[in-house]
């Protein structure tokens, strides 16, 4: 049976209507991901699927004692409870259910007859719940839980934890739970990718439920999700596959549905030429095809759906001088603990630069730096005299929400009832208004209180502010949150193209994968290590490096206590080279000086934004091409040190 099944579910607010037509099912297992543009009614579907609202019309089912749990944008929790305490509370169930059992085993003891009988088909019951709820052996799943989720004071109010904390531990109580139907808005949200990895893997291979989630993060899709829905035009659309799949049979809907409207066009161009010859309608075929020419005429056309438009703002970027930003041997410490130590970056025009970490490990604070809303530490922090920075933080703070849309973009009250207003993009000028139209702020919108949007309205909002201000420096604090999946696309183009630089700290690897030239990865510990290429670019790279430091711990633990022994007391010690040996040593500096400039050119080649343009398979090969390049150059240096260690050596 199905776990939730919806038809003609229809919603309303006031002269708004955000679901018009809504049919789907959702079966137990399901793993399902749902798109759709900011605005379009994704977050109150899914309180209508979990029963939090009520539809206007339409059927919604539910399978009877199907426990259907929903994971808001914003959870309320009690501020003076604990973590523990709250992911405890998704245990109740499982608690009551042991220790009824454990009663019953006592009782039991001196039951007999009937009464026993009664006890046991009570107790045999209770056992499949248990077993239901995730075995016999769960006391310690919610602490457990809590640090997968990167939650490291699992006793401390929760009043005082921020609201990505306050995410993670209402996270946590659902996953224990074990829900039928996990319902979950924006699950990746203020994840660091290490724990978004781990959280893939767990909803794809081990959570027991089914699960319905809204996320931007398109590599979760692909890993996570079965089918996709698309929440469009107040009607869901189902695809087969994650992300990747949508996106090939989206593209081929679209083309069919173009094909579909070019037809009707021109039979719709016939029957009006065909009417304005002044054809009789004496007969009834004649009316028929009339009336047919008519009912064309009258039909709609299917409507585009809207999108971001970017495109040209990239011209609003003022030319970077010789020096943009220079960090020299940066230290960064808040209270008595060392984030950053001894950070040495130097930019350039095109430089984009993800930065990765954990939780906690500084990121945020070294945008701040690099802004001068925080001072470093220790070291030196250079900025140009032509450098111009705008600082996108992932709190949106800049935004009033008692100001309209068009005040927040204008930055003063009452700029909305004006209409002298306009944005300078390079040459080209734009009234505010048309410019907010550019991400999607129309007529009353742009008067709309920013406090009653929602989070992607929001962050459409900060977008807009950010980009009039004609930056050549962009500092990115997680842009991707609560932005849709098409707003994100026109974001990675404008940035990709960008003719200043970007400091980004982003969790989502799509989006650097994209964007990235590097990823500067702070590692929580004060060191900072930096990568040529996105994403993949980075872990490829990085298990690389993981790889060899193992092999070369195995190769020390190889040499065998005898073998030392062995060659401490051999009496001839190191044999001399043989002709062969020498031959090899005299070519061998040369092969390793071309070795080192074809890894310096594999090194500038990942450094490259042309060819992360040029798509993944393109920079995965370059990736493959350094790595074996610096193995070669690693072995032949190797034998380099051998031979030369042997040169002086003497036949005995």
């Amino acid at each position: 049976m199905s776990v939730v099944s919806a038809r003609g579910v229809f919603k309303s607010y006031g002269s708004q209507t955000l679901l018009t037509d809504v049919s789907l099912t959702i079966e137990p297992g399901d793993r399902i991901g749902l798109l759709g543009a900011n605005g379009a009614g994704k977050s109150t579907l899914l309180r209508v699927l979990a029963g939090l609202e009520a539809p206007d019309g339409g059927t919604l089912e539910r399978a009877r004692d199907a426990k259907i749990l929903y994971l808001p944008q914003e959870p309320e929790l009690d501020p003076s409870a604990t973590p523990r305490s709250i992911v405890e509370e998704g245990l109740a169930e499982w608690h009551r259910a042991t220790r009824r059992h454990a009663e019953l085993s006592r009782e039991l003891e001196t039951l007999h007859g009937a009464d026993a009988e009664a006890r046991l088909a009570e107790q045999a019951v209770l056992a499949e719940s248990i077993e239901r709820l995730g075995g016999w052996a769960r006391e310690h799943v919610a602490t457990e839980m809590l640090e997968r989720l990167g939650v490291r004071e699992p006793d401390r109010a929760v009043g005082t934890m921020s609201g990505g904390e306050r995410r993670r531990v209402a996270l946590a109580r659902l996953l224990v739970s074990e829900p039928t139907l996990a319902i979950l808005d924006e699950p990746t949200n203020h994840l660091d990718t290490e724990t978004i990895e781990w959280l893939e893997g767990y909803l794809a291979d081990e959570f027991g439920g089914a699960v319905l989630m809204v996320t931007h993060d398109r590599y979760a899709l692909d890993r996570v999700a079965s089918r996709v829905f698309e929440l469009e035009g107040g009607v869901v659309l189902e695809f087969s596959g994650g992300y990747s799949g949508y996106l090939e049979q989206k593209a081929e809907l679209v083309e069919h549905q173009g094909r579909v409207e070019q037809n009707r066009v021109n039979l719709l161009r016939r029957e009006r030429a065909w009417l304005l010859r002044g054809a009789k309608a004496r007969t009834t075929k004649q009316k028929a095809r009339r009336d047919r020419a008519e009912a064309l005429v009258a039909e709609v056309a299917p409507r585009d759906a809207q999108r971001v438009d970017l495109g040209g703002l990239d011209r609003g970027a003022p030319r970077t001088g010789k020096t943009i930003l220079d960090f020299m041997d940066v230290e960064l410490s808040i209270g008595q603990r060392r984030l950053i130590r001894s950070l040495t970056l130097h930019m350039v025009t095109g430089d984009r630069v993800g930065i990765l970490g954990p939780n906690g490990a500084g990121k945020t604070s070294l945008l701040k730096v690099a802004s001068g809303e925080l001072q470093a530490s220790a070291g030196k922090v250079t900025r140009g005299t032509n450098t111009l920075t705008v600082h996108f933080d992932q709190a949106r703070a800049g935004l009033i929400d008692d100001w309209s849309v068009f005040d927040n973009v204008a930055e003063r009250e009452g700029a909305d009832r004006g209409a002298a207003d306009v944005v300078r993009i390079g040459d080209t000028i734009l009234e505010m208004r048309s410019y907010l139209e550019r991400f999607l702020f129309e007529g009353m919108k742009q008067r709309q209180k920013v406090g009653s949007l929602s989070g992607g309205e929001r962050a459409r909002v900060a977008l807009a502010k950010a980009l009039r201000g004609g930056a050549n420096l962009l500092l990115l604090d997680e842009p991707t949150n609560d932005l849709d999946v098409q707003t994100l696309a026109a974001l990675e183009e404008l940035l990709v193209g960008w003719p200043g630089c970007a400091l980004i700290v982003s969790h989502d690897r799509y989006f650097l994968d994209r964007v990235a030239t590097s990823i500067l990865v702070l590692d929580g510990q004060g060191s900072a290590t930096r990568y040529p290429g996105g994403y993949e670019s980075y872990r490829s790279l990085k298990e690389q490096a993981d790889a060899d430091a193992k092999d070369a711990q195995r190769a020390e633990a190889s040499v065998t206590k005898s073998e030392k022994a062995a060659a401490a007391t051999t009496p001839e010690g190191p044999r001399p080279l043989t002709f062969a040996e020498r031959k090899e040593l005299d070519g061998i500096l040369e092969e390793i000086t071309l070795l080192e400039a074809r890894v310096a050119e594999f090194e500038k080649g990942l450094a490259s934004p042309a060819l992360y343009a040029a798509g993944l398979d393109a920079s995965r090969r370059a990736q493959a091409d350094y790595a074996n390049a610096k193995d070669e150059l690693a072995t032949r240096t190797a034998r380099w040190e051998h031979l030369e260690s042997r040169r002086d050596v003497r036949k005995r």
